[in-house]
């Protein structure tokens, strides 16, 4: 009875219709791997050296701005979005503007993958797709639809479970070189209370140079401007006990893991997945915190190489910091080839499978049906997830007017 109580609120729970983003989670891959820097811990590292002059160029008076929420914004939903596919989904060719810094296709990306700002949209056009199987993540920078594929500006494809970087002075489909995804907010973590993860910012001028993990930079001569790669930590003594939950769920996620310069734009304005549970009165609150209210962090302590993400946890601290790791690197005109290369592979901090975290035998009797009884659950789970996916994909969205 216990067995089949779960398998009824597993299908209620699928077959339940959200007004919402993707869930990553349906994907089933993690969102990079557990020891990856967007998850570091930043609450304990201490103050740059040049913090109080990077956050006087950034003017320190600007407000914190979710430029994500609920609704529409000029005809278009407000934030970043994706959209997660299966593993069978076709590939598409891609022709990009910057193809010497991009990775080549044909990426799965499905015809009517979600683009920000919508389909006749200026500015960024972003296009993220995560694909299931594979756990790749596909993202496009001033994406569009050309014949049976996509044009786009760059690209970049990342690997879920890896913490390899992209070559040192290439581009993403961010400025910073960096993913996207991995520092936009989104709903349903909020929703359960936690973002693990740094949140992605942009400065309205950057300095010509980067800070790992940053790979690239969009900026201008000024030892005085924010690099591309810069956290940034909410100062403990800022009170958020009075903002609304989503502000101040988000507000813990700057304190404990800070903001990542990725891209130039208005100063302080943070990414999110658009989302219709998105409360954007509560979000507008985080507007009542200034970047005065912040202070950059010296993160050289956790690089363990230039050409990976794995940060340096509390349990692994023999090895002592790159002397130059704190300081701007300014990108080559061309990356040397030396730095293209793969970077040696490790499974530090790969999270282990669900079905691979204990050892216990199972106990005797109906017990010893509970894995394959849970891998049934997972495959009606499965089945009706891609239904859905495929039904929300054969209607158009309504905007609300």
């Amino acid at each position: 009875m216990r067995v089949l109580a779960v398998v009824a609120a597993l299908t209620l729970a699928v077959a339940a219709p959200v007004a919402g983003a993707p869930s990553l989670a349906s994907s089933g891959c993690p969102l990079f791997p557990a020891d990856n820097v967007w998850h570091a811990d930043v609450s304990r590292l201490p103050v740059h050296p040049r913090s109080g002059a990077y956050l006087a160029a950034m003017g320190p008076g600007a407000g914190i701005h979710a430029d994500f929420g609920s609704g529409t914004w000029e005809g278009g939903p407000i934030g970043i979005p994706y959209t997660v596919v299966g593993a069978g989904q076709p590939r598409v060719p891609v022709r990009f503007g910057y193809a010497a810094e991009s990775d080549p296709g044909p990426y799965p990306i499905p015809p009517d993958a979600p683009v920000e700002g919508g389909p006749g949209a200026d500015g960024d056009r972003h296009v993220l797709v995560v694909q299931a199987g594979s756990c790749r993540l596909y993202e496009l920078f001033d994406a569009h639809r050309e014949g049976g594929g996509w044009r786009a500006g760059s690209g970049a494809v990342w690997d879920l479970r890896s913490n390899r970087l992209r070559p040192a002075g290439w581009t993403s489909a961010d400025a910073a070189g960096l993913p996207i995804l991995a520092g936009l907010v989104r709903y349903e973590e909020v929703a359960r209370g936690r973002v693990d993860h740094a949140i992605r910012v942009t400065v309205d001028r950057s300095q010509a140079a980067y800070l790992w993990p940053a790979r690239h930079h969009a900026g201008q001569a000024g030892a005085s401007l924010p690099p591309m790669g810069l956290r940034l930590r909410l100062k403990a003594g800022v009170d958020i006990g009075g903002f609304p939950t989503q502000a101040r769920v988000i507000l813990q996620a700057m304190r404990t893991h800070g903001l990542v310069v990725a891209d130039n734009g208005s100063s302080g304005f943070i990414g999110g997945v658009p989302d219709e549970r998105w409360d954007n009165d509560a979000l507008r609150q985080l507007r009542r915190v200034t970047l005065a209210d912040f202070e950059a962090v010296d993160t050289a302590r956790l690089r363990i190489s230039s050409a990976s993400a794995a940060a340096r946890g509390t349990a692994r601290t023999a090895r002592a910091a790159p002397a130059d790791a704190a300081t701007p690197r300014t990108e080559p005109s061309l990356p040397p080839a030396s730095v293209q290369a793969t970077p040696p592979a490790s499974s530090a901090g790969v999270p282990e499978p669900a079905a691979a975290s204990t050892g216990d035998p199972p106990d005797p009797g109906s017990e010893a049906l509970l894995p394959q009884l849970l891998a049934a659950i997972l495959g009606v789970v499965a089945a009706a997830l891609a239904f859905r996916e495929v039904a929300r994909r054969t209607r158009r969205p309504t905007r609300r007017p």
